[in-house]
């Protein structure tokens, strides 16, 4: 017998693995914050034993999932600009609005953002905002994994006056946090449409210096289309291209706009998408054609994009709503499979996130680990456990979240966050969001 950290035992454990295996009635061991065994719970018993044992009974263990696309700190703005299109909504309501975040407004957005996150089942995310370092702290105070970045402007943001001063940042974040396992830099130009050729140019060189990922809103609308044809003569991917931004360390949040020739130019360079459904339908951007991109071999995964174009940070809706949409979109029922969409949540995004070691369940993998209550009644009876997860899962049966082998989230409760403290922040920072829109207005 060999001594481990943690046992969990569960009736159902979905891995996600290469295979995709199923497993009932299974087993996980681990030992410092990696999966050491996991197998039918006889197998694992006898071979295992441990001080700290979890028999979960009636759950379904699965990875995290992975929200592939969001700014967690624009929770503070939820539900504050809704009902309006992409450009009027970004530059004549929450532009305004950011230009005066503080630091301190930023940490409890984000923190905000992790305690629904975590709750809902999502333990890893690929974010972008201002002030990134004041999420980092959240982050890190959370458990959850991130792969983060400064925004990036060709104008003055609340981090920094300027572009030289924002990529210097970039530099100064990663070299901060560069130790911590959780917290990993990305080079992050916000749009087309808010930097120049030569900002685009110097965050590549400076991605490629530092080997770091590349993540950039691109093609988002047919209106950004226009206005990069107007500004650079070429349709955004193309563009993009011939800066030498699209490869596979690259990518792409949204790619609704395409063309048949820009969709084969993504998947010979192997640039990821990061499909954003619920916000492209809420801001009525359009449908990103993920069959046609999928049929070439795309890597696509799934994020929520912020709360304030949602307005959920819940990755289990919105994997429902990607099956839908698409579905009805193809009229074809057999588009964007419950497996495939799975898939978009969890491995593909471990891919694009750069980070193998998370996003399926199996030994030498991370233990990101979530637990979902099989006896709540929409997933009763059950007869298949992915078309469950992705059609009749809402995320509020998630019971336990565990990040490289600690829990973040148990049965109603955070053992990291101070929920009753956040709650009351979170209604005191609403109150400065609308003196700000008012003064506005």
């Amino acid at each position: 017998m060999q001594a481990c950290d943690t046992l969990l035992f569960a009736e159902i454990i979905v891995t996600q693995d290469e295979t995709r295996s199923i497993i009932h009635n299974g087993g996980i061991a681990i030992t410092d914050g990696t999966i050491v065994c996991i197998d039918a719970a006889d197998t694992v018993r006898s071979q295992y034993t441990s001080e700290n044992v979890m028999e979960l009974g009636s759950s379904l263990l699965m990875p995290g999932l992975i929200n592939s696309h969001t700014h967690a700190a624009m929770t503070l703005l939820r539900g504050a600009a809704d009902d309006l299109p992409l450009m009027d909504w970004l530059n004549n309501h929450i532009f305004p609005v950011e230009q005066n975040l503080k630091a301190e407004q930023v940490e409890l957005g984000a923190l905000l953002a992790c305690a629904e996150m975590t709750r809902y089942g999502t333990t890893s995310f690929t974010d972008m905002y201002l002030i990134e370092d004041a999420t980092y702290k959240a982050v890190d105070q959370s458990g959850l994994r991130v792969l983060g970045g400064e925004a990036l402007f060709m104008f003055p943001s609340p981090a920094y006056p300027d572009f030289d001063t924002g990529i210097a940042l970039v530099r100064e974040l990663e070299s901060k946090w560069r130790n911590n396992p959780r917290i990993r830099q990305a080079v992050m130009p916000h749009a087309v449409y808010t930097t120049t050729p030569e900002i685009l140019t110097i965050c590549r060189e400076v991605a490629e210096e530092l080997d770091l990922p590349i993540h950039i809103h691109l093609a988002e609308t047919q209106t950004e289309t226009q206005a990069c044809i107007e500004s650079f003569g070429k349709r955004p991917v193309e563009y993009a291209h011939s800066l030498g931004l699209l490869s596979e360390r690259t990518t792409v949040a949204h790619a609704v706009d395409l063309t048949d020739d820009e969709i084969t130019l993504l998947a010979e360079t192997g640039t990821n998408v990061a499909h954003n459904p619920e916000s492209n339908m809420k801001l009525a951007s359009g449908m990103a054609p993920i069959e046609k991109m999928l049929a070439k071999g795309v890597n696509i995964t799934l994020g929520t994009d912020g709360a304030a174009s949602n307005n959920a940070l819940n990755m289990f809706t919105e994997m429902a709503s990607c099956a839908f949409l698409h579905k009805v979109q193809h009229l074809d029922p057999t588009v964007a499979s419950a497996q495939t969409v799975l898939d978009m949540a969890t491995c593909n995004g471990s891919r694009s996130m750069r980070q193998p070691d998370i996003g399926s369940l199996a030994v030498g993998q991370q233990a990101d680990i979530i637990a979902i209550d099989l006896t709540q009644p929409n997933l009763l009876p059950m007869h298949n456990p992915v078309s469950q997860l992705v059609y009749a899962t809402t995320g509020a049966e998630v019971h336990m979240s565990m990040v490289a082998g600690d829990i973040l989230y148990q049965n109603g409760k955070y053992l990291r966050i101070d929920y009753p403290a956040l709650i009351e922040a979170a209604k005191d920072v609403a109150k400065w969001v609308q003196k700000k829109i008012q003064k506005r207005s």
